[in-house]
């Protein structure tokens, strides 16, 4: 019955909470987070174009809208593509479909053909004296304000002309910047993009090596099992082994304390056992002499002094009769060599890793070739991925990337003709613009409404000659000009209306996906997918930067799980070590001697009377004979003889010189003593519970060798393999994840299509037809601006005939002189007067 209610303590008090402690050490240990680095990224976010051309997108989208308001032609489109059909029937609906266009290209031709015709015609006219060309203006009572309203009207006219100038010179400055820039901005839009697929084979890599290190990793502390586990094992028994090894060396300290202390305690009485002896002689002779003189007859009032005899005494002993004993007993611990018990102990706790090392090595071996399979079938996962297709693409884009550096000088070249071209139509426009303004300028500056039209003075002559050079410029260059607009209309228009605009909704991208329209780019027949997959989802998921495992569902087409189970190798290392067996064979913490000899000094220890020696001790250091010596001297004056007198003073300092002995030799021995017996005295009160201590702990380690040795080796061992196993598993969820997750995403291929609609329609096509735009605004108001100048020039110029004007709220002037023209009279006509 005591041996079951001893087997029943030891579990709850020690094998419990050892279960405890080694689950708990053995989850702590484990290093199972690993810090990965994050997967490489080469490609860069491309920067925006700092030069704005959408200052005139507004209108010109509007405009074209306007010329364009069906919808994109998806249906036609397919049907010719697919048909491959040109007939006349396909015909009729393209251009019923570009009825806009040809609206405006039939009054672009009407323009081109009639501007010179009518032109043409002017001039002749004028030549001829018609249309203004005859140098006469006829006086009516509204010329005032019809000039000023010509004025008024060429004015805005011009000025609108020359807004669309200064439109024409920045869209024409932007295009040519946009096609300069061009070369550099498609190679970084390619270099991007070939960035990205050179990235990929390396994020692939990078996930191969992370696997390399996990399996290094786990063959590292395979072949360090013995340190490892030993470790493990070594914190399963540390909770129980350390506070007994404590304990012991603690109360090998307190015997070796004690052993001090005896020894010091000896010696001290070496010292003062023959000091006291002579003391003790000392003093009994001089109590003698005293004693002898208080008895003579002659000393006066001496008898009242014997009492004070009494007082001259050295009774105390210094006998301890237990001292031997301890100090037997005391040395019988020391031999026992209780320092070597613990030390044996540790010895035995810090070999515990190289015992297993030594029983684990057959089973580190197959572990090890079975972690050499596991990097084996993880490098396969790799080149099932065939990654050659992207090799392939990169190759292409680095040839394309070559071929548009190549034409890079030509690019260049054609932006700068482009910008002289523009520059030279902003200029004959500006010409014109400047004539009117001149014309504007010089009419007002030099006309007097009072002068007779053919005395107007020259400045105001020169305003209306800048006029009809206005005109005949305008008339020389608008058919070229509108010859311009026309071509860049149809191309910039529909581009716009056929390319960019179906480019930003997307319409274009639908078009391309349409089954069967491009032979061999349905992505779900080449990939192998169930899944309908369309380009129009791919660049969908691109732009929010989705990686390729998502955007292209290879999910379908590549069981990744079993790419990456290494249960079979796992289970097999499992196996390996479950199967291992650690023999640690067992100590004795303390032997039974030992505990014996211990048992004894604490026995010896706690019964010795500290306090009778302290005792003794305090009776020794009581005694003063000062006050004898005190009492001795007021005797002496006392005495009428003085023999007497000084008898008694002689024998009163001898006793002060007896105390001044007992001070300096006795005392400090005796203070010394005494601290001895308390060292001693307190070490024995704590004696009793240390050793009960000490006795708990190693029965409590004791115990747990004994029993469950074993179970600690077991559960360390399964804690270390499962440990192994875990760092497995959490480098294939990370794996698993990045390569679903994070590998490919292909935000920089939406990123280069999305930049390079950037380019070509927000800002080469929007600026071309800017360009036109403006100059066909220009155009279009070098008609109003023809007629306004030709009638405004009239008021200007000076004329060679004047028309007088009868006004009956004013005096009539005298009736001029009549001057006949030759020319009327040789025709018979009446004749004129000026």
């Amino acid at each position: 019955m005591n041996m079951r209610s001893r087997m029943k303590g030891v579990f709850c008090c020690g094998i419990l909470p050892l279960f405890l402690w080694t689950f708990v050490s053995g989850q702590a240990s484990c290093p199972i987070e690993i810090n990965r680095t994050e997967l490489q990224t080469s490609y860069e976010k491309p920067t925006k174009l700092t030069f704005n051309s959408a200052f005139m997108s507004p209108i010109v989208h509007s405009f074209l809208g306007s010329v364009q308001p069906k919808a994109f032609p998806t249906d036609l489109l397919i049907r010719m593509i697919k048909d491959n059909n040109y007939s006349m029937e396909r015909v009729k609906e393209v251009l019923l479909y570009e009825i806009g266009f040809l609206v405006c290209v039939a009054i672009g031709i009407l323009y081109i053909v009639l501007m010179p015709l009518i032109g043409l015609i002017f001039a002749c006219c004028r030549c001829c004296g018609n249309c203004g060309g005859r140098m006469e203006q006829k006086q009516s009572s509204n010329i005032h304000c019809k000039r000023r309203s010509f004025y008024l009207a060429t004015f805005i006219i011009t000025v609108l002309i020359l807004a669309g100038n200064v439109c024409m010179f920045l869209s024409s400055t932007i295009t040519s910047e946009t096609v300069m820039r061009s070369p550099t901005e498609l190679t970084e839009v390619l270099e991007n993009v070939k960035n990205y697929l050179d990235t990929i084979p390396k994020q692939i890599d990078q996930i191969k090596n992370e696997s390399y290190a996990t399996v290094d990793e786990v063959k590292s502390n395979v072949n360090e099992t013995g340190p490892l586990l030993g470790k493990l094992i070594q914190n399963g028994l540390k909770g129980p082994l350390d506070p007994a090894f404590n304990s012991i060396t603690e109360i090998a300290h307190v015997i070796n304390s004690t052993s001090n202390e005896l020894l010091k305690l000896n010696k001290t009485l070496e010292l003062l056992k023959p000091k006291l002896d002579v003391l003790k002689a000392n003093l009994s002779a001089v109590r003698q002499r005293i004693d002898n003189t208080l008895h003579m007859p002659d000393c006066v009032n001496c008898t009242s002094q014997l009492p004070e005899l009494n007082k001259l005494s050295l009774e105390g002993s210094l006998d301890f009769p237990d001292q031997d004993d301890l100090r037997s007993s005391v040395d019988k611990a020391i031999n026992a060599d209780v320092i070597g018990q613990a030390n044996k102990g540790r010895d035995f706790f810090d070999s515990i890793p190289a015992k297993v090392k030594n029983e684990s090595r057959l089973s580190v071996q197959v572990a090890l070739l079975q972690l050499e399979r596991i990097k084996t079938k993880i490098s396969g996962v790799t080149k099932d991925l065939h990654l050659d297709a992207l090799n392939n693409i990169s190759a292409l884009l680095t040839d394309v990337r070559t071929l548009i550096n190549d034409n890079s000088p030509y690019i260049e070249r054609s932006s700068q003709i482009s910008r002289a071209v523009g520059l030279v139509l902003s200029c004959v426009i500006l010409l014109v613009v400047i004539c009117n303004f001149l014309g504007l300028l010089l009419g007002v500056a030099g006309l007097n409404p009072k002068d007779n039209p053919s005395e107007r003075s020259g400045t105001s002559n020169c305003g209306g000659i800048f006029f009809m050079a206005g005109v005949g410029f305008s008339f020389l260059v608008s058919w070229i000009f509108m010859l311009v607009v026309l071509i860049l209309f149809i191309v910039g228009g529909n581009t716009y209306t056929l390319i960019c605009k179906p480019w930003q909704t997307k319409e274009l991208i639908q078009l391309i996906d349409t089954p069967g329209l491009i032979p061999g780019l349905n992505l779900s027949t080449v990939l192998n997918l169930k899944t309908n997959l369309n380009i129009i989802n791919v660049y969908s998921d691109c732009q929010k930067n989705m990686p390729l495992w998502t955007t292209f569902h290879l999910n379908e087409i590549f069981d990744l799980n079993s790419k990456l189970d290494v249960s079979q190798y796992t289970n097999e290392i499992d196996q390996t070590f479950n199967g291992l067996q650690i023999n640690i064979a067992n100590i004795t913490i303390l032997s039974p001697e030992v505990k014996s000899q211990l048992n004894n000094f604490s026995s010896r220890t706690s019964s010795m009377n500290f306090s009778n020696i302290i005792h003794q001790i305090n009776d020794l250091s009581g005694n003063d004979l000062s006050s004898v010596a005190e009492s001795l001297d007021v005797l002496a004056g006392k005495q009428s003889n003085q023999a007497k007198k000084d008898e008694l003073h002689g024998e009163a300092r001898d006793l002060r010189d007896i105390q001044t002995d007992v001070m300096s030799n006795i005392m400090p021995l005796l203070k010394e003593l005494n601290s001895t017996v308390k060292n001693l005295s307190e070490e024995a009160s704590q004696i009793t519970a240390a050793m009960e201590n000490v006795f708990k702990e190693v029965g409590y380690a004791q115990d747990v060798l004994n029993y469950n040795i074993s179970k600690i080796v077991q559960t360390e061992s399964r804690a270390f393999v499962d440990c192994q196993i875990k760092i497995f598993q959490t480098f294939l969820y990370w794996a698993n994840q990045t390569i679903t997750e994070k590998v490919g995403r292909c935000g920089p291929a939406a990123a280069a299509v999305d930049r390079s609609e950037e380019l070509v329609c927000k800002h080469l096509v929007e600026s071309l037809n800017a360009f036109w735009l403006s100059l066909g605004w220009c155009m279009m108001f070098l008609i109003p601006s023809i007629i306004f100048s030709v009638k405004l020039a009239k008021y200007y110029r000076r004329m060679k005939y004047s028309d007088a004007y009868e006004n009956n709220n004013f005096m009539m002037n005298p009736f001029p002189k009549a001057h006949l023209k030759p020319e009327l009279l040789g025709n018979g006509k009446q004749p004129h007067f000026t």
